[in-house]
């Protein structure tokens, strides 16, 4: 049971990208009919660069978007070629006129210190939208099954990452081997993205497939931590035949 998802299927991972794009950017545009500015949480990883290299081309006034990104390895520096906020900065970030861009820094003397700043930053600019992608083992950012809950106190905070996740990152080519990727990172919590009004998940490929189905079939559960995206008002999950290929009809 989808309970309230709004799921999207399409032909291939560019028409996916495309067809979030074009919700994301309206959804700007609409926002920024009724104010000033409008501030938007980005995932960092491959599966996302449809929507991204999408939304570089679509009519929205990014000199009044605000942007913020969901998670970084604890220890690597913006330089680090892992780097997330590296990441988006060479394929999204500096690509466009964004009205300020609020980095997590992963390689902050305090940690601790580190999620309070970004905690506050988040309260003060109060996302309106978030890009979000799922996870192998259905983590959102990098709330793992082991570390996930769904009352955290707060808004960002450090965490381990469990080893499913870190194979992800090899085998999304990230790292060249397993003992390779941190094992810990800071991240934004579960309640911060899901309290945001409008959430727009992209997850295309066959290493999604599995995922997928658990987050549509699974009861709500910190076990798969995205099935609580079936609980949202406004979450559309974006998927191209690959990723769709075990739930029905899919």
């Amino acid at each position: 049971m989808m309970d309230l998802l709004n799921l999207s299927v399409s032909t291939s991972r560019a028409q996916m990208g495309a067809a979030a794009a074009a919700d994301v950017a309206a959804r700007i545009v609409q926002l920024l009919e009724k104010q000033e500015e409008v501030s938007v949480i980005f995932a960092a990883a491959p599966s996302q660069l449809e929507l991204y290299r999408a939304l570089i081309d679509t009519d929205v006034d990014w000199s009044r978007v605000n942007a913020f990104h969901m998670d970084e390895y604890v220890g690597l520096s913006e330089d680090s070629p892992q780097s997330f906020r590296r990441y988006l900065k060479e394929h999204f970030f500096d690509m466009l006129p964004f009205c300020r861009v609020h980095l997590l820094r992963g390689e902050a003397d305090d940690a601790t210190e580190e999620c309070i700043r970004y905690g506050q930053l988040l309260e003060e600019y109060s996302p309106d939208l978030v890009c979000l992608g799922i996870g192998e083992n259905c983590h959102l950012a990098f709330n793992d099954p082991p570390v996930a809950n769904f009352k955290d106190p707060v808004k960002v905070k450090r965490v381990s990452l469990d080893d499913t996740c870190r194979q992800q990152q090899v085998n999304d080519g990230c790292f060249p081997s397993f003992d390779a990727v941190p094992a810990e990172a800071l991240t934004l919590t579960i309640p911060t993205l899901f309290e945001i009004p409008y959430l727009y998940c992209v997850v295309p490929g066959p290493s999604k497939a599995q995922a997928v189905k658990w987050t549509l079939e699974e009861p709500v559960s910190e076990r798969f931590p995205s099935t609580i995206l079936r609980k949202h008002p406004n979450t559309t999950l974006y998927l191209d035949q690959d990723s769709a290929s075990l739930i029905a009809n899919g």
